[in-house]
């Protein structure tokens, strides 16, 4: 809130400061308004002079003094602007815009921080999407976690967000499945067959096998060869994403949309993007084989799009599926990507250019890997050895607000550990822990005052309660410094969600509820909340009121649960 209304007042200072040609007439750029390292320099600094002064070839000190001489904000708002530096602008706000944002935020409840960027821009976000071959493992709590918080990152910018997952359930993956679940089922049978060597070995191809000869006996013997494969990869393939569905259920992540490629395959659309491929002479024939010409598109060399054998390789079914996805009305499409998919982004958003999509129609987001550790041991990814390797086991481990909290702090573009001793600690340490402790200590004060019935209306009646001519007249109470850098850190929900959500940064959010969580506990550590002045007491329960929303819309947008009590 702050951030935007002194751009917008700097705006108009150098918008009159050109009309009164105090400095040269011109487009008012872009420029910074941040918060300074140290908060004795003010409550936030501009660079807006610097900037002009590159512009206009003027001194930044020299136009720094004219915008402050055409600032003109109202009078409410700031305390103190000065001039530091080569030309940075420093303003201290005014006590009465503090207390105003805080009735603000009571009044708004969990709105607060809702913006409409987008417009109501369609965006499809396609994460997770791991072949139905097995149960999902860490790696993928990653994927879902950055899709799901992206997710509801846009949608609290106002676009228009549906969630995708694509079943991979036509390729050679599934068929490796069938055929490691029928060598299993001879078995079972009494007719042991090899082993495939790209087969799947986990227990759970065991079990697949056990279940279709619990319900079939031995009919699948005396079928052909193609039937036998084609039911064991029909019903291997529904039990594992039932699984997977369950999972992510678990870990609260949920889908508008479950595409399947096989449907994608059967209805002709690869096909008609190959057609259309060739058609534009992307497409040539080289050693029995069918090529694109990625090269043409940035990658380092051609790729086979159509095997020997006449199957397609995936990338020619992901260019048909994201064409298919912008058929659906989607204007941006969002896809989450594991590290070891990289080298794919080439030839896929080549192909997608080459049949005219636009290159800002389709942003791929690569995901480094994930390594769990406990108490600084590395834990290997190994059912054999004891230790959990699946996404439902961590669930089990930690629980799921400490497993998608743990997945979200650090930047996806970076390999991150995992430990498992830390999510599970009770203490200061646990990130988790630490911004939940403060929610549930929130919780405990308003329901301390609504039982003492001190403050009532403002602390047990929700948001919109404590904003009354008497909440209004109580707020100026509001003085204290750790009152200040607390409503200062709630100020900036808005900018934390409109960078996160635009620079697809997910981790800023958990950074800034660590910061509203300490600037919270060093509040209350310093302000008694409860006192014997009943008007100190309504305004510090309407500053912890707002404190709990922006806390509880945080957590939200991160999927974890804001505990009543702990």
């Amino acid at each position: 809130m702050f951030r935007d209304a002194l751009r917008h007042d700097l705006s108009q200072a150098i918008a009159r400061a050109m009309q009164a040609g105090a400095i040269p007439e011109g487009e008012v750029p872009e420029f910074d308004v941040e918060v300074p390292r140290d908060r004795r320099w003010g409550d936030y600094a501009t660079n807006a002079a610097l900037v002009l002064a590159r512009q206009t070839g003027r001194k930044p000190r020299e136009i720094a003094q004219h915008l402050v001489d055409a600032y003109a904000p109202p009078a409410d708002r700031i305390e103190r602007i000065e001039i530091a530096g080569p030309g940075f602008i420093n303003l201290t706000l005014a006590w009465p815009w503090r207390r105003e944002l805080v009735a603000m935020i009571c009044r708004v409840g969990e709105a607060y921080g809702a913006q409409t960027i987008g417009a109501g821009i369609r965006v499809n976000v396609e994460f997770v999407s791991a072949n139905p071959t097995g149960p999902l493992h860490v790696g993928t709590g990653r994927n879902a976690v950055v899709g799901d918080v992206l997710a509801n990152l846009l949608a609290a910018l106002g676009y228009g967000v549906s969630r995708e997952y694509y079943i991979n359930d036509a390729g050679q993956q599934v068929l490796n499945l069938a055929r490691s679940v029928e060598a299993h089922y001879f078995g079972i049978i009494g007719r042991p067959k090899p082993f495939p060597e790209d087969g799947y070995r986990g227990e759970y191809v065991a079990d697949l096998a056990r279940r279709i000869a619990d319900a079939d006996g031995d009919r699948w013997l005396h079928a052909t060869e193609d039937e036998r494969l084609d039911h064991f990869r029909e019903v291997s393939a529904a039990w594992v994403l039932a699984d997977v569905r369950e999972a992510l259920d678990r870990f609260g992540v949920r889908f508008d949309t479950w595409f399947s490629e096989r449907a994608l395959v059967r209805s002709g659309a690869v096909e008609r993007a190959l057609a259309a491929l060739r058609a534009r002479e992307y497409i040539y024939e080289a050693d029995g084989k069918t090529w694109f010409r990625s090269t043409a598109f940035g990658d380092d060399k051609d790729r086979v799009i159509v095997k020997p054998t006449g199957e397609w390789t995936y990338f020619g079914s992901d260019i048909a599926y994201h064409l298919d996805k912008l058929g659906r009305g989607f204007d941006l499409l969002i896809d989450v990507w594991g590290i070891d998919h990289i080298g794919d982004v080439a030839r896929v958003k080549g192909g997608l250019a080459a049949l005219g999509v636009p290159p800002d129609a389709v942003e791929i987001l690569i995901h480094q890997h994930v390594r769990l550790k406990n108490e600084g041991e590395i834990l290997r990814m190994s059912k054999r050895t004891g230790e959990f390797v699946g996404l439902r086991d961590l669930i089990d481990a930690v629980g799921p607000d400490a497993a998608r909290y743990f997945h979200a702090m650090v930047s996806y573009t970076v390999p991150m550990d995992f430990d498992v001793a830390l999510a599970v600690r009770h203490s200061q340490d646990n990130p988790v822990y630490y911004v939940q402790y403060a929610h549930a200590r929130i919780a405990g004060i308003l329901r301390e005052a609504a039982a003492a019935h001190v403050g009532a209306s403002r602390a047990a009646d929700g948001p919109g309660a404590s904003n009354g001519p008497g909440a209004a007249r109580s707020l100026d109470r509001l003085a204290d410094e750790r009152e200040a850098a607390l409503i200062h850190v709630l100020a900036e929900l808005p900018e934390v969600i409109r960078v996160a959500g635009l620079r697809r940064e997910p981790h800023r959010l958990c950074a800034y509820a660590r910061e509203v969580a300490e600037a919270f506990h060093l509040f209350y550590t310093h302000c008694r909340v409860l006192t014997d002045d009943a008007e100190l007491t309504a305004a510090r329960l309407s500053l912890v009121e707002a404190a709990r929303i922006v806390l509880r819309r945080v957590l939200g947008l991160l999927g974890v649960s804001a505990p009543e009590r702990m």
